[in-house]
Parts: structure tokens; C-alpha cells; sequence
């Protein structure tokens, strides 16, 4: 279970393996290998309905 809690910095998620499901503030969006995502800074969000090989870049940036 993916249990992150909002940053303080936008963030990208690049992903590199598998597929999963991630949870934007309510918006359910499906992600797969060479999807690029993007969450604002202080958004809730968390990935779910993951697959066994799902694996992810990311990059945090801009300003706290």
C-alpha cells in the first residue's frame, strides 16, 4: 500500500515498469510504463492497484 502523504513541491512520476492506478484528490488515473504524471504541491495522492513489477521515477520541483 502506498501510504504518502501531500509534499511541499510539485511532483512528476515517470513510470518505469508496470501498470497501477493513481488516486489524484478523487481523480482515479491509470498509469503505465512511459506515462509521465503530474501532482501540484499539497495535493493528496497515492498509488493503488498496482501491479507485482510496478516501479516509478520522481522528480520533485519548484518552490516549497
Amino acid at each position: 500500500m502506498d501510504t504518502q502523504t501531500p509534499h511541499a513541491r510539485d511532483e512528476l512520476y515517470l513510470i518505469a515498469s508496470g501498470s497501477a492506478v493513481l488516486n489524484r484528490d478523487g481523480e482515479r488515473l491509470a498509469a503505465s510504463v512511459g506515462d509521465v504524471l503530474f501532482v501540484p504541491k499539497g495535493m493528496a495522492h497515492r498509488f493503488d492497484t498496482f501491479s507485482a513489477d510496478f516501479s516509478t521515477w520522481v522528480l520533485f520541483f519548484g518552490p516549497e
